[in-house]
């Protein structure tokens, strides 16, 4: 009797252990079923009333059809600028395109460019500013510059003693940490704190971990609030109902961009100047000869992009499952590490951009010495390690692990 006992005892234990497993595998959840930091104007509302407000805003601040601009204006309050990040505020501007200040054909409002002569808000900028709200989706990688933004705009509110105010959106990407860990001498405007490549977290925590870890300049603390996103956790994912940036078109690309960015550190073009960027991965020279695409200047997405008109081949991804890269839960290294063996003229392969987007001198050496990706993978678990320590401090939703 007590060893069928014994036996229901642990049956009933796998079950438990399995339900609880199966409950954070990563599902697909409609983008609307979550309720953005942004839609939450009765949370907000007493906090920005009688205050003189800056946004950090581009076309992605939306509920639903809705900017988040024309909800502030419509709501009374006294919004005073706009401050706009890399790709501009109707994002509509190819990567590294400088943008302009300018004025909101619709409000009226002016627009500081914070991806023209200067990164980082100035003391004139916020003259006469009581709040800054940031209200952007991001996609979780560390090379993408939004992020970066905030966290210069973070230093400038710290600097000048003003509060800043995350309306917080959910992580496409955020239900996985990986990659090597940006080192020090390796910081640039596409990384600038130790964090691996999916860092695993949405604007409102990581804003938070930059605070609470002093990642600021001189070990700066701003006053920060964060508005968070109902309904979220980080065994989910997306599909976002507008594009990021001119060339993260689909949910697949989304997707595939941190595997496939690493191409950008080589002379492979992931397909800028089509219009199915970080899809593919081609070069003139490769080897094989099975699939082409010609990369060709597209208006407010590639307006020169690598490889003009030349006929590339090489890998194509538009018709992959979106299921394996989810259950993967990991950068793919396979693509960049067969596209380097294949390749003919090895020497001409990496660029000095790859130790920027990477974060560290070592994935390089590893590939051109032919490390497996299994091996390449276990130099990176002590820094994730503690990342994910770090990491844990500041969640704000039910984690995946």
């Amino acid at each position: 009797m007590k060893s069928i006992v014994k036996l229901l005892t642990v049956i009933c234990l796998l079950s438990a252990c399995q339900t609880a497993e199966s409950s954070k595998k990563v599902t697909i959840v409609p983008y609307n079923d979550l309720i953005a930091g942004a839609a939450q104007s009765d949370i907000y509302l007493p906090m920005l009333k009688g205050k003189r407000i800056a946004i950090v805003a581009n076309h992605t601040s939306l509920v639903r059809d809705k900017h988040t601009v024309d909800i502030l204006v419509d709501l009374g309050l006294d919004l005073q600028k706009v401050f706009c990040p890399e790709h501009g505020f109707r994002g509509n501007k190819s990567d590294g395109e400088l943008i302009n200040d300018q004025f909101d054909s619709k409000t009226g409002l002016p627009i500081t460019s914070l991806y023209g002569n200067h990164k980082k808000p100035t003391v004139e900028d916020l003259k006469n500013i009581d709040m800054v709200i940031f209200d952007i989706q991001d996609v979780g990688i560390r090379f993408y510059t939004y992020l970066t933004t905030m966290t210069y705009v973070m230093q400038a509110c710290a600097e000048n003693n003003i509060p800043i105010l995350i309306f917080d959106r959910p992580n496409p990407n955020g239900f996985y940490v990986d990659g090597p860990i940006l080192e020090s001498g390796h910081k640039s405007f596409v990384g600038i704190h130790a964090v691996p490549i999916v860092h695993g977290m949405t604007p409102g925590e990581y804003a938070m971990m930059v605070n609470g870890e002093l990642w600021l300049e001189n070990k700066l603390k701003c006053k920060l609030e964060v508005i968070t996103v109902k309904n979220y956790t980080h065994f989910q994912t997306m599909d976002l109902p507008v594009k990021p940036s001119p060339n993260l078109p689909t949910f697949l690309s989304v997707l595939l961009y941190p595997s496939l960015a690493l191409f950008e550190g080589t002379i492979v073009s992931i397909g800028r100047g089509t219009s199915f960027p970080f899809q593919v991965a081609g070069h003139p020279n490769y080897s094989k000869k099975d699939f082409s695409f010609t990369p060709m200047p597209i208006p407010e997405a590639s307006i020169n992009p690598p490889l003009k008109g030349q006929k590339c081949y090489g890998i194509d991804l538009r018709n992959m499952d979106i299921e394996p890269i989810i259950l993967d839960k990991k950068i793919n290294l396979k693509w960049i590490i067969q596209f380097y063996q294949d390749f003919g003229n090895k020497d001409e392969f990496f660029n000095t951009y790859f130790e920027n987007l990477v974060g560290q001198d070592l994935l390089r050496r590893q590939i051109i010495e032919g490390i497996s990706e299994d091996e390449i993978r276990k130099s990176w678990q002590n820094g994730l390690t503690h990342y994910k320590k770090i990491r844990a401090k500041y969640l704000l939703y039910p984690d995946f692990e």
